[in-house]
């Protein structure tokens, strides 16, 4: 053959060497013809190649980089090993790869192309196998429009040609098992459009380890933590949360504390020092902002990017499972910020992800988000439910979490959620209702709660829609918390007021409890409320430095006596000096002045009393919890209420005025003394010091705004008390 003439090879062997044969394993490997056996190898960097059993030499054909021998191999064992030396005289030996059977199972196939498979994270992606004694990886990836798909790594060079992968039949799944390579090699699949031909290079979206941004490599993970929580996840199962205390501390772990040399913080050395503060305040839960991979730092993780990996921003897998573990052995519970409704356009990444849109729609009328830049998924489809499914019991089976809050829950209801009039198409019955979300969520809940009893979902949900925190069975969509956005947004449009105008917008604090009791419902001051503009906590606040802290105070008092659970973000806690920015650690030198130390003590005793008061969270979810005692004091703007657990009770009373109000008086059920045990405007808080601590007050037989006795005091100025009997 003349040296300037390309090898005459075969359709087939053409197809491999080229790139895009769909089924390498009819034309790699070990084959049996006539009693002849060939073994048949492409290796593109090799000179030469040997059978490691027998020293059995392959031949190139003339040309090319296949590599063949024939001839009888009784001897030849199923699994044989190539032995390879390279340009540069390197010696190479493994197992060939196309000497193996498929791995993943029919059944498996099958569940995940209906949708049902609880753990396809445990047959996609990258997973340390053993076949029939040979230690290896089975990679496995969905890319029902590709022509070819390979691994592509840095064991081969980033070379799509040496090691293509086998399509399952019409699954749409692509798997090879790859031996003699282990944990921590990095890897990515190479993508042929079988209509265009492109190639796309992707990471794998079931990897659960990546590199650290900008790189964006998938890192063959495994993980060997032993846990210690065990006896937290026993009394998780157990758990009668409706009825217990719950308060939330929501981190963004890049930006709450940084090293001496300003760098991001380990898992471990986060949890050791998280667990410390939060116990500190007296929250139950933190809950972390998205730690799902992501390469954008300012998307604050909501443009996921590793549905199944914690960032490797601050560590490894186990070092995040660590930080879980930690949490529970301390008693602290963690919920997970999880984003289902969308995902970035990033080319790595999901968006057209074998060429085609497959994650998303194709239509950018259902396909894309305009405010946000990214996509959305196509929840129609089997396989995007199935991995997004997955994900959510991932993180709660392989990394412990307690429970997910579900991001953007509202863009995921509405097809024309923020969108003009021809901007969206209907459902199938004309309606504007996103029918196959609605069913994802459903299936959702109702796998995570039959699964992992005690594991809570919470959405972030801020339109009317009905029953969202309410069974599947009953028409509901199945969480079990919706966030009030309702009432965070009245709250703190009302308090923004200057105190003299407050009385003329008194319905924006009663209005809350209208509905209070048709969701359970979680009252949040979140990262929302501190970005893009809108200020910190403590500069929404009017008058004065001492009138800021004061009415942030009565702020806080006013959440943790009001039914519902809590959730304040970092940074509230201690009146952050400015505007949270993710790119700095917090404002901690504000703590170097006494009316923030006044604030975080207010805060960590708001903690206390609302965990050591079942009236004040017993019965938090029903109507019998709660009872108004003035509503409609607008000219003074002070509410009374009391909060009950059965025959217990405690009464509630605040001033939103910076007025004192001597001998103010207040009804009260039943005779007897009472005692104040929360004073918002005490001095130890940075407050004026007036109140009622101390003083004996005896409930008199003088009826008062319905009730039977009455109690005269004195309200403190922007304040809010808490009084029960003695």
């Amino acid at each position: 053959m003349s040296a300037n003439l390309a090898p005459v090879l075969s359709p087939e062997l053409q197809k491999i060497a080229e790139a895009r044969h769909h089924d390498p394993f009819s034309v790699l490997g070990r084959h049996k013809n006539n009693g002849i056996t060939e073994v048949r190898a492409f290796l593109p960097y090799a000179v030469e190649v040997t059978l490691a059993e027998g020293e059995r030499s392959l031949q190139r054909i003339e040309g090319s980089d296949f590599f063949t021998w024939r001839g009888d191999a009784t001897d030849l064992p199923e699994r044989y090993r190539l032995i390879w030396r390279d340009k540069e005289l390197r010696e190479h030996i493994s197992h060939d790869p196309y000497s193996y059977p498929a791995q993943i199972s029919d059944f498996d196939l099958h569940l995940f192309g209906e949708g049902k498979h609880l753990h396809a994270y445990r047959i996609l992606g990258a997973h340390a196998h053993e076949v029939d004694g040979t230690a290896g990886v089975l990679f496995a990836v969905w890319a029902p429009n590709a022509e070819r798909v390979s691994v592509v790594a840095d064991f081969n060079r980033w070379d799509g040609r040496c090691h293509p992968m086998r399509v399952r039949g019409g699954s749409g799944v692509w798997e090879l098992f790859i031996p003699d390579i282990s944990q921590g090699a990095m890897y990515k699949f190479e993508v042929r459009n079988r209509d265009t031909g492109e190639i796309h290079l992707k990471t794998d979206p079931y990897g659960q380890q990546f590199e650290i941004r900008p790189q964006t490599a998938s890192i063959v993970a495994a993980s060997d933590y032993a846990w210690n929580d065990q006896a937290w996840l026993e009394q998780r199962k157990q758990h009668d949360w409706q009825h217990q205390p719950m308060s939330i501390y929501e981190v963004h772990l890049g930006s709450w504390q940084h090293g001496p040399e300003g760098e991001l913080l380990n898992y471990r050395e986060l949890a050791h020092r998280l667990v410390a503060y939060v116990k500190e305040l007296g929250f139950s839960h933190i809950e972390l902002l998205p730690i799902t991979e992501h390469p954008y730092d300012p998307s604050w993780g909501y443009q996921t990017t590793g549905y199944y990996a914690p960032s490797s921003r601050y560590g490894s897998p186990d070092d995040f499972r660590y930080f879980i573990d930690y949490c529970h052995q301390n008693g602290i519970g963690v919920f997970l910020d999880w984003v289902p409704a969308h995902f970035p356009k990033d080319a790595f990444g999901l968006a057209r992800f074998d060429g085609e849109a497959v994650y998303e729609h194709a239509d950018p009328r259902l396909g894309e988000h305009i405010d946000w830049s990214t996509l959305i998924f196509n929840y129609g489809r089997h396989e995007v439910r199935n991995f997004l499914l997955s994900s959510a019991l991932y993180w709660i089976e392989e990394m412990h979490i307690d429970g997910l809050r579900v991001d953007a829950v509202a863009s995921m209801l509405y097809l024309d959620y923020s969108r003009e009039e021809g901007e969206w198409l209907p459902n199938q019955y004309g309606g504007r209702e996103n029918l196959e979300a609605i069913d994802f969520l459903r299936q959702l809940n109702t796998a995570v709660h039959e699964q992992h009893p005690g594991v809570l979902m919470m959405a972030e949900e801020s339109t009317s829609w009905p029953m969202v925190s309410r069974p599947v069975h009953v028409g509901g969509l199945g969480f079990d918390m919706k966030w009030n956005m309702g009432w965070m947004n009245d709250t703190l449009s009302y308090i923004e007021n200057e105190a003299v105008h407050r009385k003329y917008h008194h319905n924006m604090l009663t209005f809350s409890m209208l509905y209070a009791f048709t969701e359970n419902f979680l009252l949040p001051f979140s990262h929302d409320e501190v970005v893009h503009g809108k200020g910190n906590m403590l500069n929404k606040m009017p008058g004065d430095e001492w009138q800021k802290h004061a009415n942030l105070r009565l702020l806080y008092t006013y959440m943790f006596t009001h039914p519902g659970k809590k959730l304040m973000f970092m940074g509230c806690e201690i009146g952050q000096g400015v505007e949270w920015n993710s790119a700095q650690t917090l404002d901690w030198y504000v703590l170097d002045y006494p009316l923030h130390q006044g604030l975080k003590q207010s805060v960590s005793d708001l903690n206390r009393l609302y965990h050591n008061t079942p009236a004040l969270y017993h019965d938090e979810f029903e109507w019998q919890g709660f009872d108004w005692i003035d509503c409609n004091d607008a000219d003074q703007s002070v509410l009374s209420y009391m909060r009950k657990n059965g025959d217990d009770f405690v009464i509630v009373i605040v001033n939103f005025t910076p007025v004192s109000r001597h001998g103010y008086r207040i009804g009260v059920p039943r005779a007897g003394v009472y005692e104040e045990i929360f004073n918002s405007d005490a001095a130890i808080y940075g407050g004026s010091n007036q109140g009622n601590g101390g003083k004996q007050l005896i409930a008199e037989e003088i009826q008062w705004m319905n009730q039977s006795h009455s109690l005269e005091l004195t309200l403190p100025p922007l304040a809010g008390i808490v009084l029960r009997p003695a």
